[in-house]
C-alpha cells in the first residue's frame, strides 16, 4: 500500500480509486509521506525520510497552505497533523482565495467526481441514521427584526457579537461545484477556526460591520444562515446555504434523505397573506426548500403564492424580496426546539 492509499484508508475510503485522486492532486509524493507519520516530529521525519530538516518544515508549511496539514500552532507548524475527516480536508482544501492558482480546476473536478460517485451516497447513509440534525437554520435578521420572543439564538448578528474573532473564506461547496453565480466569500469562521484562515491567507478577517455586511449580502442573494443546533453562540463555523451546492444538503436531497436528518428548522415559519399577494413568483424563485408554489385562490384571477407549511423552514429569505408585503413570520417553536446540547457530527 502506497502513501497516498494509506491515506485514503486513514478516511474509510482505502480502495477508492477516486479519493486516492483528490490526495494525489493535493499532495506531492514526500508530502504524502510525511501526511503520513504526522503529527511526528520534523527531525523525526528528516531521519526517516532521509531528507533535510529545513526540508521537511518547508513542505509542512506549504501542506498548511493547501489545507492538508492543521498545526496545533499556526505560526511555528508544530503538532501538526492530517485532517481527521473526508469533511474537513474538504473544507480545508478547497475553501481558500489561492486553491485556483494553486491547482487550476484538477482539485474541483477531483473532489466531485468522488463526492457525487462515493462520498455523497454515503454521506446521505450516515446522515439518514440520525435522531437529531447538527445543523440548524438561523432566520434572516431583517425578516424578524423587532418581532416578540426573538432569543440570542435566533439573531444571526448575536452570533457575530459573540465571536471572538470572525474570518470570511470563500465556499468551499460553490467552489467545488463551480455555482458561482451568487456572493462566493460567504462562509463566516470564529475564533480559532477564524485563526486558521487568517494565518494561512485561505481568507480575511472581519470586523463586526464588515462581516453584518456579508450577512446582508447573502440574504438578498437568498442564502440560507446554518449555525450549530445548540442553545450556544460559541461556534467555529457558519455556512449560508443553497439547495444546488451544499455538502450538507445536496447528497441528502439526491439520495432522498430527509433535509431535516441534518438541518433543524428554525423557530419560526412564514406567512403568507393572500390578500396582499400579487402573483409576482418572486418567493418562488427564492425559497431553498419548494415550500412555495403558485396556485389559484377563490375571488382573484391571478395565481398566489401557497405555503407548504411541512416544507417551510423558517429561513425567511422569502419575506425580504416580497415588494407588496405579502410575506411574515411567525413564531411557533419553543426555545426548547434548540437543543442544550451540541449535536455529534455524523462519521462522514
Amino acid at each position: 500500500m502506497n502513501a497516498y492509499e494509506a491515506l485514503a484508508q486513514k478516511h474509510g475510503y482505502g480502495g477508492s480509486a477516486r479519493y486516492r485522486k483528490v490526495m494525489e492532486t493535493l499532495l506531492t509524493p514526500i508530502q504524502a509521506q510525511i501526511a503520513l507519520e504526522l503529527p511526528a516530529q520534523p527531525e523525526d521525519l528528516a531521519a526517516k525520510l532521509k531528507v533535510g530538516v529545513d526540508k521537511v518544515k518547508a513542505e509542512i508549511k506549504d501542506m498548511f497552505r493547501k489545507g492538508v496539514a492543521i498545526p496545533r500552532n499556526f505560526e511555528t507548524m508544530e503538532g501538526a497533523r492530517f485532517p481527521r475527516s473526508v469533511t474537513q480536508l474538504h473544507d480545508a482544501s478547497e475553501a481558500s482565495y489561492f486553491v485556483q492558482d494553486l491547482f487550476g480546476d484538477r482539485l474541483f473536478q477531483a473532489w466531485e467526481d468522488f463526492s457525487q460517485k462515493e462520498w455523497y451516497p454515503r454521506y446521505a447513509q450516515e446522515y439518514a441514521k440520525r435522531d437529531q440534525p447538527f445543523d440548524r437554520v438561523i432566520p434572516a435578521y431583517k425578516a424578524i427584526q423587532g418581532m416578540a420572543g426573538v432569543t440570542q439564538f435566533d439573531d444571526i448578528r448575536e452570533v457575530l457579537k459573540a465571536a471572538s474573532l470572525i474570518a470570511t473564506v470563500p465556499c468551499s461547496c460553490r467552489n467545488q461545484a463551480r455555482k458561482l453565480d451568487v456572493i462566493l466569500d460567504s462562509c463566516l469562521q470564529f475564533g480559532r477556526s477564524g485563526e486558521y484562515a487568517i494565518v494561512r491567507q485561505s481568507g480575511r478577517k472581519l470586523s463586526y460591520e464588515e462581516a453584518l455586511d456579508i450577512i446582508d449580502q447573502v440574504e438578498d442573494h437568498g442564502q440560507v444562515h446554518m449555525f450549530v443546533n445548540a442553545q450556544m453562540l460559541s461556534y467555529g463555523v457558519m455556512c449560508n446555504c443553497t439547495n444546488d451546492a451544499c455538502i450538507a444538503w445536496t447528497p441528502l436531497l439526491q439520495h432522498g434523505v430527509p433535509v431535516n436528518k441534518r438541518a433543524a428548522k428554525s423557530r419560526f415559519e412564514a406567512a403568507i397573506d393572500q390578500e396582499l399577494c400579487d402573483g409576482c413568483q418572486v418567493c418562488v424563485d427564492r425559497c431553498q426548500f419548494d415550500a412555495i408554489t403558485m396556485g389559484k385562490v377563490a375571488g382573484s384571477k391571478r395565481l398566489k403564492a401557497q405555503l407548504d407549511m411541512e416544507k417551510c423552514w423558517g429561513c425567511g429569505v422569502c419575506v425580504l424580496k416580497c415588494a407588496p408585503e405579502a410575506i411574515s413570520m411567525k413564531l411557533v417553536r419553543p426555545l426548547e426546539h434548540i437543543p442544550k446540547e451540541r449535536p455529534a457530527p455524523a462519521p462522514a
